[in-house]
């Protein structure tokens, strides 16, 4: 293998009063990426271009050098999850979600407390698919709160969902629900705009007054009473293909992504929520992923050029306003992943590239523009460095967009 490209997803931060004005990264005792730093450069990258606030599918598309494709993720995250889809059956990201009333409209949270346990989930989910629409439709859950509906038929992706936080480059912060609506005045558009907002208010109206939702209020929870859509796709992204490189990847729009450029991708079946501890179990996600991603370099490294490895919790964290929390996962996978790394790792003949698909700063909640911290290790005489983004401003890789950094690295 000549190298291994790590992302650890939404690693980049901003300054943070619980942290003393640094970010998780600049207070985290990372030895072993610092050990990786003095042995090799650093730079920050915009993962697509400067003041652009990417989707995950945005930045992933772009670092790869495919440019930006907006509204795949849909696409991307049935793929991943090996939905059979044919042309025109649009595919839609989706979140169980939580309101105060229709009445109100009031978004108490996108992500439902993150609280829901996986026979709530298989419940709810079951009762959503009875819902009678004029075409044949699939709501399926993925991976913690997520889901993804797809309507099967010749539908329209020229449509803006329901749960538009990032779109075409920028944030905002969704706190009121709103209809989806079309994008222009093509009558299938239209057409696919009202029966997404049937399906929602139907849902709703299966949702508020479920057993299990009644079940969650008793004991003081959320009620998983509202679906969220958005990033609609009915056609796959034509990317560059990776032949030569495995991924290592669990959530579903990285599989996807992995799946559709030609690398053989590596996963596992990911802890399901059973009780309301949410962090426990996205504790025991990370530890599980850890421990794979090392042995699946291990068994695999003599067959493939190539490493992709993605490591997603540090984003949660980021998106909850958890610095300490997040500071503690970078911290982990420093002292798992890349304590093994950093022993496996041979410093002329194999690179290793370090980075961030996105920025989530801790105290937006929110994906931003601001660049990430980017560490290349190929085996250079040792000066002293630390990983964070603060020092990699100041290294000789300079500044770059996403569809620059590889090629930089010789990855690509």
């Amino acid at each position: 293998m000549k190298g291994i490209f790590v992302i650890i997803d939404g690693m980049g931060d901003l300054p943070n009063k619980l942290l003393e004005d640094k970010t998780p990264l600049e207070v985290a005792e990372t030895l072993n990426m610092d050990f990786l730093a003095t042995r090799g450069e650093m730079g920050i990258f915009y993962p697509v271009k400067p003041g652009f606030v990417p989707e995950s599918d945005e930045s992933i598309l772009s670092i790869f050098d495919n440019g930006v494709s907006f509204g795949n993720r849909g696409q991307l995250e049935a793929i991943g999850e090996g939905v059979s889809l044919t042309r025109g059956d649009l595919a839609l990201r989706a979140n169980f979600a939580t309101i105060d009333s229709i009445k109100s409209g009031n978004i108490l949270d996108r992500r439902t407390g993150r609280t829901l346990t996986e026979k709530e989930i298989e419940i709810l989910s079951k009762d959503l698919n009875k819902i009678q629409l004029s075409c044949k439709f699939e709501f399926i859950p993925t991976i913690l709160h997520q889901a993804l509906l797809v309507l099967r038929g010749g539908f329209s992706e020229n449509v803006l969902g329901n749960d538009s936080t990032y779109f075409q480059g920028k944030a905002q912060s969704v706190t009121q629900i709103k209809s989806i609506v079309s994008l222009d005045e093509e009558e299938n558009s239209q057409y696919t705009a009202n029966l997404l907002n049937e399906f929602v208010k139907k849902a709703h109206n299966v949702l508020e007054n479920h057993w299990v939702n009644e079940e969650r209020k008793k004991k003081g929870l959320m009620p998983a009473n509202y679906i969220l859509v958005r990033c609609p796709g009915i056609e796959k992204p034509k990317v560059k293909q990776y032949k030569k490189w495995m991924s290592f990847s669990y959530f579903p729009l990285e599989k996807g992504f992995s799946s559709i450029s030609g690398m053989e991708v590596f996963s596992f079946d990911y802890p399901k929520l059973d009780n309301l501890d949410s962090y426990s179990n996205i504790w025991d996600g990370l530890k599980k992923a850890c421990k794979f991603a090392e042995k699946t370099i291990k068994k695999n490294h003599k067959k493939f050029d190539y490493a992709y490895i993605h490591f997603n919790e540090p984003d949660l964290a980021g998106h909850d306003n958890k610095p300490i929390e997040k500071k503690m996962m970078i911290e982990y996978i420093d002292k798992t992943f890349f304590k093994f790394l950093r022993k496996f790792c041979p410093p002329k003949s194999m690179k290793v590239v370090v980075s961030a698909n996105h920025s989530t700063p801790c105290k937006l909640k929110n994906h931003s523009s601001d660049p990430v911290p980017v560490l290349f290790f190929n085996g250079s005489i040792p000066r002293e460095k630390k990983f964070n983004e603060k020092e990699a401003r100041k290294g000789i890789l300079g500044r770059m967009v996403g569809s620059e950094m590889l090629k930089k690295v010789g990855f690509i």
